[in-house]
């Protein structure tokens, strides 16, 4: 639940101007971490078999939300 919190952090810092909210829901399945924007999955820890880095997150957040928006550092 920290990482998660963090990662909801991070994007909420990063996409101020672009996203509404970023909900926590706990699972009652062990070791789920699933990521998704407006229904669609776009990371599930399950498949890729890792959490992912912020810069990863970041990156697939901002193509769907804003594809022209900088992450500065988090594009290199």
């Amino acid at each position: 639940m920290l990482r998660a919190a963090y990662m909801a952090q991070e994007l909420l810092t990063t996409f101020v101007d672009d996203l509404q909210s970023v909900n926590l829901e706990p699972s009652e399945i062990s070791g789920r971490y699933t990521v998704f924007v407006n229904d669609e999955i776009i990371f599930d820890r399950k498949r890729a078999g890792r959490f992912p880095e912020i810069k990863e997150l970041k990156q697939l957040v901002r193509n769907i939300v804003n594809p022209e928006k900088s992450l500065g550092h988090s594009d290199h």
